[in-house]
C-alpha cells in the first residue's frame, strides 16, 4: 500500500532511486511541478495580499483628486523665406542640444509665468494659492479639518503675482524635448481641463511673442550701431584707395591685370618646367625599359615575352610585329614536330635555328629603337636644363626688386579689405532695415492645445494594474517567507534528509469520534478481573476500521520492524515522540492493537511514569502496574489487564505519590527481571514511553528496549527541536528503526510532496478496497 511503497523508496536514499531524483530535480518540470505546489501551498496569502493591496488602489483612486493635463507643441528653428533670410543680419545656427534646453528653461522661467498670470489674472486664483498640490492632499481629504496657509503676504506686490503664486504655476508646468528633434510639448496640469488648455495655450504665445521682441530689440539694436560704423568704414576706404594710387603715380610701378611682369614671368616658367620635368621622367622609363630588355640574352624566350612591356613603340612596330609573328609560328613547329619524331630530329633543328634567327633579328630592331630613345632622353634633360636656367635668372631679378613693389601690395591690400568690409556692412544694414519692417521669429506653434477629455491623473489602468501586480508579488514574496520560515516536518524527504533515517509510514489524522468503545463500564465491575472494557475509539480504530489508510499505515510500521537488519530480536519495541502530545500512545496502542489481533502475543507496557496517559485511558482504576510488579508488591499476573476483543495485554502504571526518580526507576535491576520475563512470555513488548526533550527517562530505558520509533506530528513538530532531542540522546538515535508522520493531512500533503502527489490519491486506496479515512 500507501505507506509500505513508501518505505521502500525511502529506504533507498543512495542507490538508483536517490540518482534518478537528482537527474530530475534540476528540470524544468520538476520547477513547474514546485511552483504549483507552492501556489496550492500559500494561495491564501497571496489572495488576501492581492486583495488588500487593489482594495488601496480603489481607495487611492476614490480619494485622489482628478487632474487633467492640457499640451501644446511649439517649433523650434522656424524656415523662413528666402529673401528674409538673406536680409537678415543675425546667424540662425542649427538647435543643438544645449541650445534647446536653453530653449526649455525659457519656457520654465519666472518671466514667462508672471507673464501669464498676469495676462490670465490668476493671482488670485484659489487653484494656485493652495498650500500643497492636490495630488498631496489626500490626508486633508480625509480629514475634516483643512489646514490653509496664512495670508501673511499679499497676492500681488507692485503689480506682480506673489512667490508663491509662481512656485504654484511652475509645478503645475513642465516642458520637454519629443524625441531629437525641435519640437517641444508643453504640459498644464489642472483639475479643470479648460483652464488648463488656455494656461498652456498662453504660456506658448507668451513664449513666441517674448523671442519675437527680443529678435525686434536686437535688430534695431544692430541697425543703429551699423549706420555708425558704416560712415565710418567709408571714410577710412575712400582714404586708402587714394593713398594707392598716389604711391603708383609717384613710383612709376606697371602691373599686367593686377600683377608684375616678374611674377606673371615666374609663373609661366614654372608651368613650362614642370612639363619639361614630366617629359624627362617619361623619356627616362622608356630608356630604362629598353635597357632592360637588351640585357637579356637573346637566344631566349624572354626577349619575346619581354616586347610587351616596352610600351607602344614596340607593340606598333611593323618590323617588330611581323618578326614576332613568325617566331611564334615556328616555336609552334617546333613544338609539333618535337611531340612527333623528337628533339634531335633535324627537321626540329633546323626549326630551332630559324627561331634564334628571328630572335637576333628582333634583338637588333630592339636596339635600333633603344637608340631613339636615348636621344629622346637627351634632348628632353637639355631641355629641361634651360628652363630651370631661365627660372633662376627670374627669381634673381625678382628678389632684386626695390621695395616699392612691396609697399604697394600692402596699400592695396588694406584698401581692398576696408572695401570689402564696407561692402558687407552695407548689406547687412540693408537687411537689418528690412528686417525691422518684417518682424518674424523661428519659433511658432504646432497646434493649439484643446480641453484634455480624459484625466491625466491618477491614471485608473496603472493604478488597478500596479495595485494587482504589486499585490501578487508581494504575496508571492510574504508567501515565500512563510514558507521558508515553515521549519516542521510536512514530508517524508525532510525526515530523511534532517534526521537521516527512513520514514515509516504515514499516519493520517483520525476523524473518528472520541468515545469508547467495549462492554459499558459498570460501577460494581471488580477491578479484580482486570478487563479492558472500555478503550477508546482512536485506541480501537486500527481494529474497528481494518480497511482504512490508518491501519494500513500502522501495518507499515509493524512490517518496518519485523524487517529491520539492524538488529536480530526487534521484539521489545520503543515508542517515544520529541514532545508531548504527539500522538505517540496512540501508535504504540494502535501498533500493539495490531500485533494482537494478528493472533501474536503481545503486551504494551506504560512507562511513562510521570504521565501514564494511557494506563488513564485503558485501565484507570487500576490498582498496581509496573512500578508494583519491578518491587516485588505483586506478582505480574495480578497486574497486567487483558482485552478480550484482541487477547491484548496491558501492563499499567499506577501514581501513589509524586514519583521524583523516575530515570533511576527505569534503570534498576528489577526492571530488567522485569523485561526478561515479559521477552519470556510475549512475542512482542509494546513500550510506550516518555518524549525525548522534557525528561531523560527515555535514556534510561534503552538497554531494555531493542529498537525504538520515533513519532512526529505533522506540521506541528520543529526540525530543530527533534535535532537537538536525537542529539542529546545518541544510543536512542543509534536504535531507532525509523520515524512515523503522525497526524498527517493526507489531502494537503499534495501541496507538499510534489515528487509523490499521485501516490495521495484516493482511488489508489479505493481499488483495493479501503476506505480514505
Amino acid at each position: 500500500m500507501l505507506q509500505s511503497n513508501l518505505l521502500q523508496t525511502e529506504r533507498l536514499p543512495l542507490s538508483g532511486q536517490g540518482q534518478f531524483d537528482q537527474k530530475e530535480d534540476g528540470g524544468i518540470g520538476e520547477l513547474i511541478k514546485f511552483g504549483i505546489t507552492f501556489l496550492r501551498r500559500q494561495y491564501l496569502m497571496i489572495a488576501v495580499t492581492a486583495a488588500l493591496s487593489t482594495a488601496a488602489s480603489l481607495l487611492y483612486l476614490r480619494l485622489a483628486p482628478p487632474t487633467y493635463s492640457a499640451q501644446v507643441q511649439v517649433l523650434l528653428g522656424n524656415t523662413r523665406a528666402q529673401f528674409v533670410q538673406q536680409q537678415s543680419l543675425l546667424t540662425e545656427p542649427a538647435f543643438d542640444v544645449s541650445q534647446i534646453e536653453t530653449q526649455l528653461q525659457l519656457l520654465k522661467s519666472r518671466a514667462t509665468a508672471a507673464a501669464v498670470i498676469e495676462q490670465l489674472k490668476l493671482a488670485n486664483d484659489p487653484e494656485l494659492n493652495e498650500a500643497e498640490p492636490s495630488l498631496l492632499s489626500l490626508w486633508q481629504r480625509l480629514r475634516p479639518s483643512v489646514t490653509s496657509r496664512p495670508k501673511d503676504r499679499q497676492p500681488e506686490l507692485q503689480g506682480q503675482p506673489s512667490e508663491a503664486v509662481i512656485d504654484s504655476f511652475l509645478d503645475r508646468l513642465s516642458a520637454n524635448r519629443i524625441g531629437y528633434s525641435n519640437i517641444i510639448e508643453i504640459n498644464f496640469n489642472s483639475s479643470d481641463p479648460g483652464r488648463a488648455a488656455d494656461i498652456v495655450n498662453a504660456v506658448a504665445k507668451a513664449y513666441v511673442a517674448d523671442q519675437l521682441d527680443a529678435k525686434f530689440d536686437a535688430n534695431r539694436k544692430a541697425t543703429s550701431w551699423l549706420q555708425e560704423r558704416l560712415r565710418d568704414l567709408g571714410e577710412q576706404a575712400l582714404t586708402a584707395q587714394r593713398a594707392v594710387d598716389a604711391y603708383k603715380a609717384q613710383n612709376n610701378i606697371v602691373s599686367s591685370d593686377g600683377k608684375s611682369i616678374g611674377d606673371q614671368q615666374i609663373t609661366e616658367l614654372n608651368a613650362r618646367l614642370a612639363a619639361a620635368r614630366a617629359q624627362n621622367s617619361e623619356a627616362r622609363a622608356k630608356l630604362t625599359r629598353y635597357e632592360n630588355l637588351l640585357g637579356t640574352d637573346p637566344a631566349k624566350s624572354t626577349l619575346i615575352v619581354g616586347l610587351d612591356a616596352i610600351g607602344p613603340d614596340a607593340t606598333t612596330s611593323s618590323i617588330i610585329t611581323a618578326l614576332r609573328q613568325q617566331y611564334l609560328e615556328l616555336s609552334r613547329r617546333e613544338a609539333e614536330l618535337s611531340a612527333r619524331v623528337g628533339r634531335d630530329h633535324l627537321a626540329v633543328v633546323n626549326v630551332r635555328n630559324r627561331k634564334h634567327e628571328f630572335s637576333n633579328s628582333i634583338f637588333e630592331e630592339v636596339k635600333r629603337l633603344a637608340g631613339i630613345s636615348r636621344s629622346e632622353f637627351e634632348l628632353a634633360t637639355q631641355r629641361q636644363q634651360e628652363i630651370e636656367k631661365q627660372l633662376a635668372q627670374a627669381v634673381s631679378q625678382s628678389r632684386s626688386t626695390n621695395s616699392a613693389e612691396l609697399t604697394i601690395k600692402d596699400l592695396e591690400s588694406r584698401a581692398k579689405g576696408l572695401r570689402n568690409l564696407y561692402d558687407t556692412f552695407l548689406q547687412r544694414y540693408v537687411g537689418s532695415s528690412q528686417q525691422e519692417t518684417f518682424p518674424i521669429t523661428e519659433t511658432r506653434v504646432v497646434f493649439p492645445a484643446s480641453p484634455p477629455q480624459t484625466k491625466s491623473k491618477p491614471k485608473t489602468k496603472l493604478v488597478l494594474a500596479f495595485g494587482i501586480l504589486g499585490g501578487l508579488a508581494l504575496g508571492v514574496a510574504l508567501a515565500f517567507v512563510r514558507d521558508v520560515m515553515d521549519r516542521v516536518f510536512r514530508t517524508s524527504s525532510q525526515i530523511e534528509a534532517a534526521l537521516e533515517i527512513p520514514c515509516l509510514s504515514l499516519v493520517p489524522l483520525l476523524r473518528t469520534p472520541t468515545g469508547s468503545t467495549g462492554r459499558p463500564s459498570r460501577a460494581e465491575d471488580d477491578p479484580k478481573q482486570r478487563t479492558l472494557s472500555t478503550v477508546p475509539a482512536i485506541h480501537r480504530a486500527v481494529v474497528g476500521m481494518p480497511l482504512s489508510r490508518f491501519a494500513e499505515a500502522i501495518r507499515s510500521i509493524k512490517l518496518a520492524i519485523d524487517h529491520n537488519p539492524a538488529k536480530i530480536s526487534n521484539q521489545v519495541i520503543g515508542i517515544t515522540s520529541a514532545l508531548p502530545n504527539e500522538g505517540k500512545t496512540t501508535i504504540a496502542a494502535s501498533l500493539a492493537q495490531l500485533i494482537a489481533q494478528s493472533g501474536k502475543r503481545a503486551i504494551i507496557v506504560d512507562c511513562d511514569l510521570r504521565n501514564p496517559s494511557l494506563t488513564a485511558s485503558l485501565a484507570p482504576k487500576a490498582l498496581a502496574g509496573l512500578i508494583e510488579v519491578a518491587s516485588g508488591n505483586r506478582s505480574l499476573e495480578e497486574a497486567i489487564w487483558r482485552d478480550p476483543q484482541t487477547n491484548l495485554s496491558f501492563l499499567p502504571v499506577v501514581r501513589k505519590g509524586p514519583l521524583i526518580h523516575t530515570s533511576e526507576i527505569l534503570c534498576a535491576e528489577t526492571i530488567s527481571r522485569l523485561f526478561d520475563r515479559l521477552r519470556a512470555s510475549y512475542d512482542y513488548v509494546v513500550v510506550d514511553l516518555p518524549p525525548l526533550s522534557p525528561l531523560v527517562d527515555v535514556r534510561a530505558t534503552a538497554p531494555l528496549v531493542d529498537c525504538f520509533v520515533l513519532v512526529v506530528e505533522w506540521g506541528r513538530t520543529k526540525i530543530d527541536v527533534v535535532q537537538h532531542a536525537l542529539h542529546t540522546a545518541p544510543t536512542i538515535h543509534e536504535s531507532l528503526v525509523g520515524t512515523v508522520l503522525n497526524k498527517t493531512d493526507i489531502k494537503a500533503m499534495a501541496r507538499y510532496d510534489a515528487n509523490r502527489s499521485d501516490y495521495y490519491d484516493d482511488s489508489h486506496y479505493i481499488r483495493y478496497g479501503l476506505s480514505g479515512s
